[in-house]
């Protein structure tokens, strides 16, 4: 345990501004951290506008980390013949090569003038030595956090984020059908919502969604739960079908059902208003919302029940049982009848 210990101070020791991606601005060292590509990338992209519309003479260098020739970094920060400024992104140094970790510690003691030197690590412990410097300001830099979006509540705020950036409103059922149709891919999730926002005008409703994305959500894992949560046991099996039938795996359909189990088990029996049971949860406000109207008609000896049986068949479908399909149209049975005999 005084592993984890020692890591947390480190952290909470280091003396530069850690920001969110969508917080990132100039500085002479910039460090782009976690595991989220997408997020780092769009972080990328925003420092590089945002430095061009500061002087449109801007000259853009890329390096891997990985594949580091002795000397570039050096000869890229060396100034130039007119004097324009310079962004320098350095990708892959999470698998950093022992050329690149020397040089780079070296140019932190000196940063050159008018050039940002952009790192990327998506994690891991190669090139710790390097990370520390930068997080204990050497160089003067900021780190911008890349954390992978787990939760749907964080998938959510940044599909929210999307649209009130651009002024365009969105319902709340429309955007947990938009973001419950793309739960595998932030990259896709993040083109659905621009292309909404293109190829319609005004709100965007439910109907929207529905229209562009229709058979992606109508067929998604989170769709068939919803439809056997609710009782309606003739539907999910429909959309079940259709989804297998189409290509969809049954081990995420079961951690659908999980997921929203858990929350319902959760929220169930809890008082007050939504965000402040969803602040002690961990969860978002429309996740209580949810919870609260799926949990209509269950009873603490039923869910406890149906979440056993989602265990039982996410073991089976994971290799435990000889037919998966099978074990996943058990469950949509069971949860269907709310724990009980259908």
């Amino acid at each position: 345990m005084a592993a984890p210990k020692k890591a947390s101070s480190a952290r909470a020791a280091a003396s530069i501004p850690q920001v969110a991606w969508h917080q990132i601005r100039p500085a002479p060292v910039i460090l782009v951290s976690g595991p989220e590509g997408f997020l780092a990338e769009r972080a990328s992209r925003q420092l590089r506008d945002a430095l061009r519309d500061i002087d449109a003479s801007l000259e853009v260098h890329d390096l891997m980390a990985d594949a580091y020739a002795p000397g570039e970094l050096m000869s890229l920060a060396s100034p130039s013949l007119f004097g324009e400024p310079r962004l320098i992104r350095v990708d892959g140094a999470s698998t950093m090569n022992d050329a690149f970790l020397q040089e780079a510690l070296e140019y932190l003691e000196t940063p050159a003038d008018d050039t940002t030197l952009l790192i990327r690590h998506s994690g891991g412990v190669r090139g710790k030595k390097l990370l520390d410097a930068i997080r204990q300001g050497v160089g003067g830099g900021i780190e911008v956090v890349c954390a992978e979006l787990k939760r749907d509540s964080d998938r959510a705020d940044f599909a929210a984020a999307e649209f009130r950036h651009a002024a365009r409103p969105i319902a709340p059922a429309a955007l947990r059908a938009l973001v419950s149709a793309f739960t595998d891919d932030l990259a896709e999730l993040a083109g659905a919502c621009q292309q909404l926002m293109a190829d319609t005008e005004g709100d965007i409703t439910e109907q929207t969604v529905a229209k562009y994305y229709g058979g992606r959500v109508e067929t998604n894992a989170f769709a068939v739960a919803d439809a056997a949560i609710a009782g309606r046991h003739g539907e999910a099996l429909g959309l079940l079908r259709h989804a297998l039938a189409t290509g969809a795996d049954p081990v995420p359909m079961v951690a659908a059902f999980a997921m929203k189990l858990r929350t319902m088990a959760k929220v169930g029996g809890t008082r007050g208003a939504s965000g402040q049971v969803a602040s002690s949860l961990g969860l978002a406000p429309w996740q209580v919302d949810r919870a609260r109207r799926d949990l209509q008609g269950w009873d603490e000896a039923g869910l406890g029940r149906a979440i056993l049986a989602a265990a039982e068949t996410d073991a089976a479908v994971k290799g435990a049982g000889r037919d998966p399909v099978y074990a996943v149209e058990t469950l949509v049975r069971t949860v269907s009848a709310r724990g009980h005999d259908l």
